[in-house]
């Protein structure tokens, strides 16, 4: 189908594109991949009368290390995240990731923060930045606040965004040397959303488990960080009854709708399938 009528507007600066969404209201919409906003808009289920385009915003663009974090800018694309050789040598999970998201033509144009901000639970990266600990920096009309990725997701498609606010950029801490890490994920065909997915980051400590982070996708109305289950496995050697222990925990904080990947209970149990396989990944990959 065709989308209606549309002003198209291209910003050059952060400062032109927060003007233009205060100046044109609610009647303005964000494009950044466009992989989301696009299909609404052919089927008319979105109608903006105005596109505020941020491919031009330069300042938008890229992936540095600033101290002990990473700064990946919001336009950076999925392609750029998965060749980057600054993510691969500090924080290779997110190339791990972008890699399972859709298929090689979306990631070339799809973006990191249009994954992370419009608050779609089938994304792959929110629950992947919860896991990490990342924070989003966001400019709007009263000036720009960092919000935590694990505060930000309030229910499907709505987040701590308020109008007029743009998502600009992710600071992402780097995980110690020699962490272990794995994101599995629980598809029908390439291009689908996860059925269920889950992002662990762990740490080693001869054979004991000194640190966990575990981020779980598509299973709920948000994104999920699940604190109860990794507090399970600290001070374990991931012995069969603990990593059973915070299968059970993780499981519990799960809500999904029954759909055409499956029921309900089926995609609760997927979860903890993929929670599994993902400690044993990361575990394997954990260097004491």
């Amino acid at each position: 189908m065709i989308p209606g009528a549309f002003d198209y507007h291209r910003p050059a600066t952060i400062e032109d594109a927060v003007g233009l969404l205060a100046k044109l209201g609610e009647e303005a919409s964000i494009l950044a991949g466009g992989h989301s906003l696009i299909p609404l808009m052919k089927t008319r289920l979105a109608s903006p009368e105005h596109l505020v385009d941020l491919s031009g915003i330069g300042t938008l663009k890229g992936i540095t290390v600033e101290g002990d974090d990473i700064i990946i800018g919001a336009m950076t694309t999925q392609f750029e995240l998965i060749t980057s050789d600054t993510l691969s040598r500090h924080i290779p999970i997110i190339a791990e990731t972008s890699r399972l998201i859709a298929d090689p033509q979306i990631r070339y144009k799809g973006t990191f923060g249009g994954n992370v901000a419009n608050g779609d639970p089938g994304n792959d990266m929110p629950a992947l930045m919860m896991c990490l600990g990342a924070s989003y920096a966001v400019s709007g009309p009263d000036g720009s606040r960092d919000i935590a990725a694990r505060d930000f997701y309030q229910g499907a498609y709505y987040t701590l965004l308020e109008p007029g606010e743009i998502l600009t950029a992710v600071r992402i801490p780097i995980p110690p040397p020699g962490h272990g890490y794995a994101y599995e994920k629980l598809k029908r065909k390439v291009g689908d959303y996860a059925t269920a997915a889950a992002a662990v980051v762990l740490t080693m400590a001869g054979n004991t488990c000194a640190s966990v982070s575990i981020g779980l996708t598509n299973v709920s109305e948000t994104p999920l960080w699940a604190s109860d289950a990794a507090e399970l496995l600290i001070g374990t050697s991931l012995d069969k009854s603990s990593v059973d222990a915070a299968v059970a925990a993780a499981e519990a904080i799960t809500n999904p709708a029954s759909d055409m990947r499956g029921p309900a209970e089926y995609r609760t149990k997927m979860a903890g399938v993929m929670l599994r396989r993902a400690v044993e990944r990361a575990q394997s990959r954990a260097r004491a």
